[in-house]
């Protein structure tokens, strides 16, 4: 009797060597199912410019500053995605007041490197005459069939002599006709195109 009660016995022994094998694969399922969902979230776009030039948080490349001023939750500059638009610098700001004139915005316009995107208040008698259309204004298009010299100057890459020779070379069926009458060069249309029209 004792006898069976061995062989028994011995029939529920675990083997030292399995159970460290079953311990090892349970203590790397834990740990790369710890990985999976307890890795760390990736770095925003859009970092906040302090008032000393000093970006919060590592330096990224591959971006621009922005100042968004006006009807805006947080007024500041701040840095962007190169690729980022108007509507991307207005949501880094906190989105635009009850009171903004949203009308008056082109949130689809792409930002260049320091431009500034102004949000006027309904009812303010923004700089239309001058500078809704402009880099300085909230990302509507320059015409360059109708915009001034003084427009057309503000424009990234754009100066006084080239501004006249896009007036001299008036009218223009489409913006790319900047590049085929020779007017502006390949990299300062790269950095206009997106802010003019016809």
């Amino acid at each position: 009797m004792d006898r069976e009660l061995d062989l028994t016995s011995k029939k529920f022994k675990i083997n030292p060597y399995v159970l460290a094998l079953f311990l090892g694969g349970l203590l790397v399922f834990t740990v790369g199912m710890g990985l999976i969902f307890f890795k760390p979230q990736s770095e925003p776009d859009v970092k906040i410019i302090s008032g000393n030039g000093m970006v919060a948080g590592e330096k990224v490349t591959g971006q621009i500053m922005v100042h968004v001023d006006g009807a805006v939750a947080r007024p500041a500059v701040y840095k962007l995605g190169a690729d980022a638009r108007v509507d991307d610098a207005i949501k880094a700001a906190g989105g635009m007041t009850g009171d903004a004139d949203t009308r008056q915005v082109n949130l689809a316009a792409k930002l260049v490197d320091g431009q500034k995107v102004y949000i006027p208040s309904v009812g303010e008698i923004s700089k239309s005459s001058e500078s809704i259309g402009s880099i300085e204004g909230i990302g509507s298009l320059i015409s360059i069939n109708s915009a001034s010299a003084e427009e057309l100057d503000k424009l990234p890459g754009i100066g006084p002599v080239t501004a006249q020779k896009i007036i001299g070379n008036r009218p223009y069926i489409s913006v790319e006709e900047l590049l085929s009458k020779k007017v502006v060069s390949n990299p300062v249309y790269e950095k206009i195109k997106d802010l003019v029209g016809i």
